[in-house]
């Protein structure tokens, strides 16, 4: 899985429970922070140090960047 090959790294928005983490319709699990979601992408066969979450060629963040793990306080 890279970038280099069209693979792209989808995180949804955050819901109470974390942000859900998919390759193309493969999921990868429900990330409560960035600790999970480099863990998942480990499993996944990349390196987690050689991965920076700021990547817009690897991640496609929705719902806010990686520095965005819980649902705002106004998202009633």
């Amino acid at each position: 899985m890279d970038a280099e090959h069209g693979t792209q790294v989808i995180v949804e928005p955050p819901t109470p429970g974390g942000r859900r983490i998919r390759v193309g319709r493969e999921s990868l699990g429900v990330a409560r922070g960035p600790r999970d979601l480099l863990e998942f992408l480990r499993r996944a066969g990349l390196d987690p140090d050689q991965v920076s979450l700021e990547d817009p060629e690897l991640f496609v963040w929705h719902g806010g960047g990686p520095e965005v793990w819980t649902v705002p306080d106004d998202a009633s």
